[in-house]
């Protein structure tokens, strides 16, 4: 039945045509900039996803990029007299756990995107402008509370994982240092948050893509140094001779980057931007309007909560892979397979970002039926983003595994794995696109409660049953992960259908 809910979204969803209507809102006061975006009323489903979809999608086209490169250096620097996948490994565990930190930012990001959806769908930019000035208020406790934790519980993480030694350090140093970033890009993920509810896509790209770049470019320059002998020799006569820093460039690198990103998006929004601009009158508590951002992100950030430790499970899972000779050779093939696996995650957030914010504006503009839609031509694009993540899968997995890692044993146990993983590529992006959608009208607690059973119920015992008891490897663990993610899209389809999303009272 589940799939019968999920086919019929696809048919519903249709091609419509027509002609494209775009509109400029702007207010003859300084405070709001013009913000142009889609039409509700005038241009089609497909042309209102697109519109806001393809700048989401550069942005985390180079969030793929950037992960990936991250996990080359660390194959680069993992040869030479190290366990196998030694800096693959603890690179890899580092980003994860940098990216579900960010996860807990949705406690302000979630409520602070369908609020000011919400407003900008009635036309009140005003108020748009004042939820979006309330949640940076809240940003800066939040980041302390996320950067003490991390810092403080940089050890015990490592352990966890069930690092040693050397690995164990790098891990600690790596989450120590990038705790720092965490201070300020709180900033940039709530400030896109906001410029997404305004339907403004293509800030956040730009911002976080010039992020991305320098990310890039530090990270290089200090990973392969400029000392005679490394490639990067010639940019001597620009930089200097510089010693290499070996996996702590990277870790530099993303710190320098988190912390451009928070600043860069503090100044734009002091200047202005798509009806957005803080406003030191605004940038108090206020506690009508913190109610309601929290009501909304409070199980946004449980969710957040949840799926970081339902993760950090897992990770403990394939920790526990092998022998003790072999299992970091599971770990750093894992991680190069998550990096992979982007290819077709990052393409489905950028439509499920626009969704969320359709859906917001839609239901401010009272009109449901359009918010049905734009989720359903999302959905649709989700797809083919996933059918081509399939192919690329099923048939380059060697290929990326022999870029990725120097290693052999890295290689001989990921690439199968990754084949294994093309064929639930269609259920991961369209469950990915529709809670989006549904977290765009409010509805975080639902949101909460599926990931919750997938993550608890589903894939950490089947996980634990068929990589570790059944000794079947990262294609029995990462069958865990397959059937949890087939399981949330048939539930979140039949949730979806049911509409009960659409009543949400912010």
């Amino acid at each position: 039945m589940g799939a019968i809910v999920l086919l019929k979204v696809w048919i519903d969803a249709g091609f419509p045509v027509g002609p494209v209507a775009m509109f400029c809102v702007s207010t003859k006061s300084r405070l709001h900039s013009p913000v142009c975006m889609p039409s509700l009323e005038n241009s089609t489903s497909r042309q209102q996803v697109l519109s806001l979809a393809l700048p989401a999608l550069g942005e985390q086209l180079l969030n793929f990029t950037v992960a990936l490169y991250d996990t080359f250096l660390a194959g680069y620097v993992s040869t030479g007299g190290h366990e196998t996948g030694l800096y693959t490994t603890t690179v890899g565990i580092a980003s994860y756990l940098g990216w579900l930190a960010s996860l807990l930012f949705a406690l302000v990001g979630t409520g602070t995107t369908a609020l000011v959806a919400r407003a900008q769908g009635r036309g009140d930019l005003a108020e748009a402008n004042r939820f979006a000035n309330r949640s940076l208020f809240l940003v800066t406790p939040l980041a302390l509370l996320i950067a003490t934790a991390l810092y403080s519980a940089a050890p015990f993480l490592a352990r966890r994982a069930g690092l040693e030694g050397e690995s164990a350090q790098v891990l600690t140093n790596y989450l120590r240092i990038d705790s720092f970033g965490q201070l300020l890009f709180g900033f940039c993920l709530v400030g896109s948050a906001a410029l997404r509810g305004v339907g403004d896509m293509r800030t956040p790209m730009r911002i976080l893509g010039a992020v991305n770049v320098l990310n890039m470019l530090v990270t290089t320059v200090l990973v392969f140094g400029t000392r005679p002998g490394s490639p990067l020799e010639p940019l001597a006569t620009l930089v200097g001779p510089r010693d290499s820093w070996g996996v702590m460039g990277i870790v530099a690198g993303t710190l320098a980057a988190r912390l451009a990103g928070g600043a860069v998006m503090l100044g734009v929004l002091a200047r202005g931007i798509s009806g957005l601009k803080i406003l030191g009158n605004l940038l108090v508590p206020d506690a009508e309007d913190l109610r309601r951002i929290l009501r909304v992100g409070l199980p946004a950030a449980l969710e957040g909560f949840t799926l970081w430790t339902g993760q950090w499970l897992f990770l403990e899972i394939i920790s526990n892979l092998g022998t003790r000779d072999d299992g970091s050779a599971f770990k750093a093939a894992h991680m190069i397979g998550m990096d992979a696996e982007a290819l077709t995650y990052l393409p489905a957030m950028a439509w499920g970002y626009a969704a969320a914010s359709l859906v917001g504006q839609s239901l401010g503009a009272n009109n449901p039926q359009r918010a049905r839609a734009v989720t359903n031509a999302a959905g649709r694009h989700a797809i083919v983003i996933a059918l081509v993540g399939t192919l690329v899968y099923l048939f380059g997995a060697d290929l990326i595994y022999r870029v990725m890692s120097q290693e052999a044993p890295v290689r001989a146990i990921g690439a199968p794995a990754l084949r294994f993983l093309s064929w639930y590529q269609v259920p991961l992006a369209l469950v990915i696109v529709y809670l989006q959608a549904i977290r765009g009208a409010g509805d975080t607690r639902a949101v909460l409660l599926i990931n919750f059973v997938g993550f608890y119920c589903i894939r950490l015992p089947i996980a634990w049953l068929m990589g570790i008891h059944l000794e079947l490897g990262l294609i029995g663990a990462w069958s865990g992960m397959s059937i949890d993610v087939l399981c949330r899209a048939i539930a979140t389809g039949f949730y979806f259908a049911r509409g009960k999303w659409a009543q949400t009272k912010l």
